[in-house]
């Protein structure tokens, strides 16, 4: 058994050396004792050469102990090369000397020099910083560039970058309370322990404070917090400034990893990061804060990083885009060929601002065209420049549609997160992106003064003079239009990178927190150009846009579009009168919506009239898209579209389309294990990698029939790459040439795609693997069953199956399911797919997402069955 010093740390690790000094605030000939922890020793021991040496460089009031796990996984498995890992204790910190002389930012930049001076690190060195320990790290780094490799940094900052100092600190170096709260008490170790999430084990607390038992061995806590150089006439602050410079030299691949709930760092010193380190790979793991390294893995990314060349992996759009070759037709040519054209490209059913219906608003080609054009010259008047991120919190309609082709025209990065996603989930969304500017409605000026959302703010409405101090809005959307570009309009800049950055588009938050999904301008057209080849859709096509994603892709395709008058954000908001109003407007010939947006369509359809009847009468085409819809529902919508062709197109905001099936295909498939969402769209590939025994997922692309795995999308509209969040990006790619979904199923015999569920969802039984959603459509086949989810209920590999369903009537209250209903449930489960299940229990509604209101949140299921069965209150799942 290995002796352990501290918990996780071995007595092999610990090592002292005596050092001497150069640094100014130390006598002539000084020498210290230092403390680190260093696997050296180890890999000697096995015989193992390192690739080079990561040098680990703790804050305050932490010490080496901090990095234990990378000393942990400094040797991988099989293939890959070892690292030392050299996890420093500062001086007057950790288990280091106290030297007794206050140590300056640049005393100790020179310490760590000295350091590895007499350790003989001659590289290749990868510097690792936290806290205050990032920006010692990188002015090493900066002077030691002929050893330098790389450079990790968790949450820290390398300058105030022109804000105030963070409350915390503030209170900390308050005369009143700076002494007593870092050297006298424990105070400052104790709250910096309880950032930690989740809290940290009673022997890990316990370790962190070890070298600061009593106030002397504090002292160099106190004198840390007191060398914060919070403006220009702190001692510290000329060499803070000349780190913070010459960090822009460093070319060395960079990788930052980034705890959002830091109430010191906050994303704001990510950014400032970011804008000094352009090359440098990023990940938010959302959930964590200040103590990053104690709230996630942080040595499998690293090394993972290290292992990966240091840079990101190619996704499935690159390779497809390479085989399909290089032709690229902006999102604007269409809206730029129609600048003389007096029809309809744009109508608002209830203009934006009005207080009740007030009849549609109408833009033609030729208007929109001008409209952004000045749009686009006013966001450059006010400083908006190519690559610039403008999150944009207004609803679909005129308004959105300008302000999205304005910022497609001079090149700034759209950032779209929707009001669904919930007031945390959009917090999280913006906070996450960034954005430099920010668009929106009242409402979404006022949460932003609320939630603190970056970004000088634009607001959509004219407001008083009290309001705008109060949201500090520093334009509005009129004062845009009416600048510079009244007396010139036209287009703005000249061409468009195709492979610039042009979207981040954030998913519907239905499987974990909303990510953001970034795209080119490249893969915007080409997603463009899918829909158009896929379902023929011509310029003079009129659609209804009642799903949220196609609402702004009318004028890219040459379509006339109307938004009907409904909340997007919230599908079940669509009403049959509502859909038969737009359609009459503009004479749609197409329609999208959701098929929550369709369920309340076909529940209020009794009240449309003769003249709406005949207006949806006209509509050629109908796709639905969001989730799978049963044919009976497609069924009962076909009998109000009666000259539609009826789509449901599979795809997510990663790659939307993938494929594609009609009402008459759906019927041909007939049923089988999951839903058949038909054959891959124009200039898609689909692939399986095959689900193992255990549940775990080949690296391996197959199209062998009836395989059961993870779907695999190749196509030049799948997006580019998931924003600041490189493990999952690198994840997603780690199939050449694919993006791999994250949902379950198999090709059929005909090349047909079916959908089994999320590999989530999927059950790892005693019997083998399962997938949900064949047993959830046979149980909802039985009498006085309505929507249906099947869970698995326990350990891994152990694992029972639980339906939970509504009922019809609702059940009025949530528990276990009548007996009756139970049997019928069991028994059409069993008969159809060999499963068993070990309960039927019942809810009066399935927990779905905001965004689409028709995805089962089967995780909170779960969760909640477990709880149900245990004996726990039923409560709302």
């Amino acid at each position: 058994m290995v002796a352990e010093l501290w918990p996780g740390v071995p007595a092999s690790w610990s090592r002292r050396v005596r050092v001497p000094s150069t640094a100014a605030v130390d006598p002539a000939g000084s020498w210290h004792n230092w403390h680190l922890l260093d696997n050296a020793d180890d890999l000697a021991e096995r015989g193992l050469t390192p690739a080079g040496t990561l040098l680990c460089v703790h804050g305050n009031p932490t010490w080496s102990y901090l990095w234990r796990s990378l000393l942990a996984a400094a040797v991988p498995a099989a293939g890959a090369a070892p690292w030392r890992v050299v996890a420093v204790d500062q001086l007057d910190m950790g288990f280091s000397e106290r030297t007794g002389v206050f140590r300056r930012l640049e005393d100790r930049i020179t310490d760590l020099g000295d350091l590895t001076e007499a350790l003989d690190l001659t590289g290749p060195v990868v510097t690792v910083g936290h806290d205050w320990g990032g920006i010692i790290s990188l002015g090493w780094a900066t002077r030691h560039r002929s050893q330098l490799a790389g450079v990790v940094l968790g949450n820290t900052a390398v300058h105030p970058a022109g804000f105030a100092l963070p409350a915390p600190l503030q209170l900390a170096l308050h005369p009143a309370v700076h002494r007593w709260g870092t050297t006298t008490s424990d105070a400052f170790l104790r709250v910096t322990h309880a950032l930690a999430h989740p809290p940290l084990a009673k022997d890990v607390r316990a370790a962190f404070m070890a070298p600061y038992r009593n106030a002397a061995r504090r002292q160099g806590v106190g004198n840390f917090v007191a060398d914060i150089p919070a403006d220009e006439s702190h001692p510290s602050w000329p060499a803070l400034e000349r780190v913070a410079d010459e960090v822009r030299l460093l070319e060395v691949p960079a990788l930052l990893l980034w705890g959002p709930r830091d109430p010191v760092f906050s994303d704001r010193y990510l950014r400032d990061l970011m804008d000094r380190l352009p090359q440098a790979e990023v990940h938010r793991f959302e959930g964590a804060g200040h103590l990053l390294p104690e709230d996630v893995d942080i040595a499998g990314p690293v090394f993972q990083w290290l292992a990966s060349g240091r840079s990101g992996s190619a996704g499935g759009a690159e390779a497809a885009r390479e085989a399909a070759g290089d032709v690229f037709r902006p999102m604007l040519a269409e809206l730029d060929a129609r600048r003389q054209d007096g029809s309809p490209a744009v109508v608002d059913m209830v203009p934006l601002g009005a207080e009740g219906p007030d009849g549609p608003k109408m833009l033609s080609w030729a208007d929109l065209a001008e409209r952004v054009d000045r749009m686009a010259a006013g966001l450059a008047s006010i400083g908006v420049r190519t690559g610039d991120r403008i999150s944009l919190l207004v609803p679909p309609g005129i308004e959105l549609t300008t302000l999205v082709y304005a910022c497609l025209r001079i090149g700034a990065v759209i950032v779209v997160a929707d009001a669904g996603l919930g007031a945390k989930g959009l917090s999280r969304a913006i906070q996450g992106a960034g954005p430099a500017y920010l668009v929106g409605i009242e409402r979404a000026l006022a949460g932003a003064r609320l939630f603190g959302w970056p970004g000088v703010r634009i607001s959509v409405e004219e407001l008083g003079g009290a309001k705008r101090r109060l949201y500090k809005v520093a334009h509005s959307l009129r004062e845009l239009e009416a600048g510079p570009a009244a007396e010139a309009p036209g287009p703005v800049s000249g061409q468009i990178d195709p492979d610039a950055d042009a979207a981040v588009l954030f998913t519907s938050g239905s499987t974990g927190p909303a990510k953001g999904v970034v795209y080119t301008h490249r893969q915007l057209a080409a997603m463009r150009d899918t829909l158009k080849q896929t379902y023929e859709l011509q310029a003079g096509t009129a659609l209804v846009a009642g799903f949220a994603p196609f609402a702004l892709l009318g004028p890219a395709l040459g379509a006339t579009s109307v938004t009907p008058d409904m909340d997007v954000t919230a599908p079940r908001t669509l009403t049959a009168a509502a859909l038969a109003d737009a359609a009459a407007v503009v004479g749609a010939t197409a329609v999208f919506a959701s098929p929550a947006a369709l369920a309340n369509v076909l529940a209020t359809a009794e009240a449309l009239d003769r003249p709406q009847r005949d207006a949806l009468a006209q509509v050629e085409l109908l796709l639905s898209a969001g989730a799978p819809i049963p044919e009976p529902l497609l069924a009962r919508v076909q009998e109000l579209v009666p000259a539609a062709s009826l789509h449901t197109p599979y795809g997510m905001t990663e790659a939307l389309p993938v494929t594609d099936i009609s009402l008459e295909q759906i019927r041909d498939a007939g049923t089988g294990n999951g839903v058949c969402v038909g054959t891959p769209v124009a200039g898609a590939r689909v692939a399986i990698a095959a689900l193992r025994p255990d549940g775990s997922v080949s690296d391996e692309p197959g199209t062998e029939p009836d395989t059961t795995g993870e779907i695999l999308v190749s196509a030049p509209h799948v997006k580019d790459r998931y924003d600041r969040l490189w493990i999952t990006q690198q994840h997603s790619a780690s199939v050449p040439g694919w993006h791999r979904t994250g949902d379950v199923g198999h090709l059929d015999g005909a090349g047909r795609l079916w959908v089994e569920g999320r590999l989530g969802h999927i059950l790892t039984t005693a019997a083998g693997v399962r997938t949900p959603v064949a047993a959830e459509q046979l149980a909802e086949t039985a009498d006085g069953a309505g929507r249906a989810a099947v869970v698995g209920v326990g350990p891994a590999g152990a694992q029972v199956a639980v339906a939970v369903l509504e009922t019809v009537p609702s059940a009025r209250t949530a528990g276990p399911a009548p007996q009756q209903l139970a049997q019928s449930v069991r028994t059409a489960v069993l008969n159809g797919t060999d499963l068993e299940l070990a309960a039927v229990l019942a809810v009066r509604d399935l927990p779905t997402d905001i965004r689409h209101n028709s995805k089962i949140d089967r995780t909170a299921l779960a969760a909640w069955a477990a709880k149900v069965l245990a004996g726990g209150k039923a409560g709302r799942p």
